[in-house]
């Protein structure tokens, strides 16, 4: 499966993120898909109005760490879900890697950086702790 993003990275790194009060800022309905073998979901499963059956929701702000979005212990892959401009299948953007309890690369990555919108989803494939990291793993030991 082809994975392309809406963005490049240098854009990402161009526009610098603003401060959210979390105080004065109502939190977004973050719609988040999970599944518990590594992978993704398919791009297909968000077609036609449809969402796969694993749906979290979770209220939260666009500075979100991926950090923030994984207290449970474990590894977890991020994507972001979106629609594509002109038409009516859905994409999928990789956008970072945790592992609960250990300092990683994408740690403090957030969804305001990556160009989350309100209405895109969030997949997060989990791998529990006792089965080998997939290997398009982007982490680094510290």
């Amino acid at each position: 499966m082809a994975l392309e993003s809406r963005i490049t990275q240098e854009e990402i790194k161009k526009e610098p993120e603003k401060p959210i009060d979390r105080e004065k800022t109502c939190p977004l309905l973050l719609r988040v898909f999970t599944t518990n073998n590594g992978r993704h979901h398919r791009a297909d499963e968000f077609a036609r109005g449809n969402v796969p059956s694993s749906e979290l929701q979770i209220y939260t702000w666009m500075d979100a760490t991926l950090k923030e979005l994984t207290s449970l212990g474990t590894h977890f892959s991020f994507a972001i879900v979106f629609p594509e401009p002109r038409g009516k299948a859905y994409r999928l953007k990789d956008i970072g890697t945790t592992i609960s309890g250990r300092k990683g690369a994408d740690d403090s990555m957030t969804l305001q950086s990556q160009r989350f919108q309100i209405g895109d989803y969030l997949d997060i494939a989990i791998t529990p702790p006792n089965r080998a990291p997939p290997l398009n793993t982007r982490m680094r030991p510290f």
